[in-house]
Parts: structure tokens; sequence; C-alpha cells
């Protein structure tokens, strides 16, 4: 019905495009074709915002989510999409194929994801050349999608990335009368400043789009209340802050889940393997856990190396060199005698750089450190953060305002976290409470060397039990419940 509906109304754009083109020459010939031309072209484009405005009893329970990037890997709005279908909206996810979204949205029937390809410009050229040939190419596949979907209630959009969604999102909810909200995560020309510079021509081209188009949305979401002050104060922007929060399937794993992902990991990753296995020896075990064959009950080993996670985009606001060097200090401790565990440093994502790090690991000679960088399913990933015994975040905000979703999850799993520090970290993390920050990597070595002192004990004793005593006890919100306080009154308001 959708699809027949866009075929309409490209007909009737051809249509309007023909009557405009007649009237512009048949104008040259007289008054009354002027009349004629611009009477024809009126009615016809009334026709057109009625076809594309054209309602039914189900258009206000019917949300578009859209992300001009990988679903996947965009966890908030994989959450709006579950949020909406618990309340009983109909979800259309637009955004581009490749790393598998979280069983549940696959798995809802509420849910239907529309893949778009994410395109690029003309090869050949001078770089502008190829950048402006893409976006006009991905507004026009945009706008062809968005019009072939039933009339939505809403449109809810990321950014970043917006060049070139939010110009056609605006347009599209112009010309159906949905409602326009953006999910403001970062400004995406700080992110464009990190590769071109600030002052940059292209660079000051995305900030004015931005700030001008920003303004269009009907309402306005953004992750922290620092970027709510600057889009308030800088832009005109009226924006409510909805932190990220983490849904319930981020939580403390069990020693017999741990186990058995342990298990799975080691097939694959030599890493969590056991190291010196004797012979004929049945006991299921992996270099954290043990099965006793006899009961079958699950244990933590006595010698076991502790856990230690990060997860990463490995894009150009993290700088990962600052936790190798950590671990090439640590490796030092060790070897001087320092009551510390061995440790197994995972770093988990996909990213432009990821090859580049890897290179980087490969030529490191550790002893009592080990390195691995998988990338795991969305259903492994929760069980793996609640089964570490350290987290590490190395997210440095390109514009200072967001906050890092990694160490959202981690404190879901009450994860005690080491973060670099940047501007309104405190937001989220709470030096000595949950966690401790950073600024280098000789600040980043000591923090570990005085968590992990004496392991396995201080997980009891020391700062790093303490610090996890504190996230269970402060429990928090989780998403269900932030999202219908902030989010679900925006979409019910008249």
């Amino acid at each position: 019905m959708a699809d027949a509906g866009a075929s309409m109304t490209l007909a009737t754009i051809s249509l309007i495009g023909f009557a405009l083109l007649a009237g512009f020459y048949l104008t040259t010939l007289n008054a009354l074709w002027t009349l004629v031309s611009v009477t024809v072209t009126a009615v016809l484009v009334s026709q057109l915002l009625r076809k594309l405005r054209r309602r039914d009893a189900l258009t206000e329970r019917r949300v578009c989510v859209l992300v001009l990037g990988d679903i996947g890997r965009s966890p908030r709005m994989q959450y709006h999409a579950l949020s909406l279908s618990k309340h009983g909206y109909s979800v259309t996810f637009v955004g581009f194929p490749g790393t598998k979204p979280h069983q549940d949205v696959i798995g809802d029937e509420r849910i239907t994801i529309i893949p778009i390809t994410e395109l690029k410009g003309l090869q050949v050229g001078p770089r502008m050349v190829s950048y402006v040939t893409k976006v006009i190419l991905q507004s026009l596949q945009l706008l062809l999608v968005l019009l072939k979907t039933d009339v939505q209630s809403h449109i809810l959009m990321q950014n970043p990335p917006g060049l070139p969604s939010i110009v056609v999102t605006w347009l599209v909810c112009g010309l159906r009368g949905s409602r326009f909200i953006i999910d403001w995560h970062n400004y995406g020309y700080t992110i464009m400043a990190l590769s071109h510079g600030p002052d940059h021509p292209i660079v000051r081209l995305a900030q004015w789009y931005e700030q001008l188009f920003g303004r269009f949305s009907s309402h306005n979401l953004c992750v922290t209340n620092a970027m709510k002050e600057d889009l308030q104060n800088n832009w005109n922007i009226r924006a409510t802050t909805l932190y990220d929060k983490p849904p319930a399937i981020f939580k403390e794993t069990s020693v017999d889940l741990k186990h058995q992902l342990f298990m799975r990991l080691a097939k694959t990753i030599p890493q969590f393997q056991v190291c010196g296995e004797r012979p004929g020896d049945v006991t299921e075990k992996t270099a954290f856990t043990c099965r006793d064959p006899s009961d079958l009950s699950v244990t933590l080993t006595s010698g076991r190396p502790a856990l230690l996670i990060s997860s990463t985009s490995w894009t150009e606001d993290e700088d990962f060199s600052i936790l190798l060097k950590a671990l090439e200090d640590y490796e030092g401790f060790v070897k001087a005698g320092a009551s510390l565990p061995s440790l197994v440093c995972v770093i988990t994502g996909k990213g432009p750089q990821k090859d580049h790090y890897r290179k980087l690991i490969d030529t490191l000679s550790f002893e009592h450190v080990k390195i691995c960088t998988p990338w795991l399913e969305a259903e492994d990933y929760p069980v793996l953060l609640g089964s570490a015994d350290l987290g590490v975040c190395l997210h440095k905000s390109s514009s200072g305002l967001d906050l890092p979703m990694k160490v959202v999850d981690m404190f879901g799993c009450c994860l005690p976290v080491c973060a670099i520090h940047f501007y309104c970290l405190h937001e989220l993390v709470k030096h000595e409470e949950n966690g401790l920050i950073f600024k280098d990597s000789e600040e980043l070595s000591g923090q570990l060397k005085s968590l992990l002192w004496d392991f396995p004990g201080c997980e009891d004793e020391g700062k790093l039990g303490q610090f996890r005593r504190n996230l269970r006890a402060s429990g928090g919100q989780r998403w269900d419940q932030n999202w219908d306080q902030n989010v679900l009154p925006l979409l019910t308001a008249p």
C-alpha cells in the first residue's frame, strides 16, 4: 500500500514539474496561459500534499526510527525501537545493514527494519566533489525511502550523523505532517574536526548546517545536561536530557554463565584457554573457571588472571596507546615482584583504527599481560561485561558534551571503571565512588596497580570491592523507566 502511494506521489511530482516547465514556456505567449499554468500547478501541489498526508486510524501508532549508520552498532536507537514497541507502536527502523542487531529487535513483530545502502560519491576528481555527490545521492535515496513508508506520527532521528538526514527528515515531516524528533548524541561537526581541523571550510559548513536545521525539529533529546545547556545557550534549541541507562540485560553474571561464555570464547580465543592443562584431565576448565566433574558445580579458580575489558569504536576520539602504555607499566610492576595477578585485557568493537592498533599490539611482548580484540555478538557482550573484574574507558568526547554508553553498560553490570577525564564526565563517573578518573597512562597504570593489588582478595576488601558494592547499592534507573518518564510524554502530547 505504501509502495502504491509512493508511485502516485512520484507521478504527481512529475506532473508538477511538467506543469512548471510548460507554464514557463507558455508565459511567453500571453497572460491567459500564465493563469492556466499557475492553476494547474496549484491543483497538482494540493493533490500531492493530500496524498503525502493521507492518514488512517493507525497513523498515530506508527513511528520511524532513523539512523544514517549501522543499526547493529546503534544501541540507543535499538533501545528506542524496543521501548516504542513495548508501548504498542509499530516501528519502522531505517538504517545501514552490517552488524547484527540485538535478537530482541530482530524478533519483535512490531519492528520492521528497512535497510538502506551507504552510498559513495564520484570516485574521480577532487575529494570535495566526491563528498558533495555522496550527500546528494544519499539525500535522494533517503527521501525516496521515507516517502515510500506509511505516514508516521513521528520520525525519531539520531544525530550524528546528521548530514544529510536532518534536512531530508525535516522535509519529509513537513510534507507528511509528521513530528520530527532529533536525538542529539553529539555534534557531527566536532567529529569531522578531529580529521580536518576546526577551521576547515567543510567543518564550518557542517556546524552551520546542524545549527540551522537542528532548530526545525518539533522536539529534541540529548544525552547530558551539559549538552542541553549548550544547545539552549548557543543554538537556541530546547532539549530534554535523556541519559543513557542500561537495559535489564546488563547485570552481574552468575558463575555458571561465566563458565559457559568462557568455554565458548576459548574455542577461538587462546587468551581464555587454560594454561598447562595436564593430559587426561577431564575437568572442564577455562583460564578463569572450572567445573567439578563430580557434582558439575562451577567455581572461579584461585590463581586466575584478572579480566580487564574495554569497548571501543576504534575512532580518533579514543587513544588506545594510553592503555597499551599502561599495560606495559603493569607488566613491569609484576616482573618487579608486585603482588598483582596476570591480566587478560579484552578490547571489543569494530572501527577504522582497529587494524592500526592490532599491529601495535602484535609488536608487544608481554609475559603477564594478554590482549585480545574480538567482536562479540550482541547477546554475549553484556554477559562478558558482567563477568569482568574491571572496565577501562578511553572515550574522549569530540564535543566534551556526550557520555560514553560503554560506561553506562558497565555500571549496569556493577563493574567498576577507570575512565579518561573530559568535561562533563562527572555526570556519570564519580571519582573514588564508582570508579577512578585518569588523565594519562601513568595515572592509569597506577590505578590498575592499586585496584588489583592482592587480587582476587581485593574483590571483597579493597577499593575494587568497595566500588562494586557502591554500584550495587546505588541501583539506579534502568532504560525503560527513564524512557517512559522522558520520551513517552513527547509522543503522547497533543
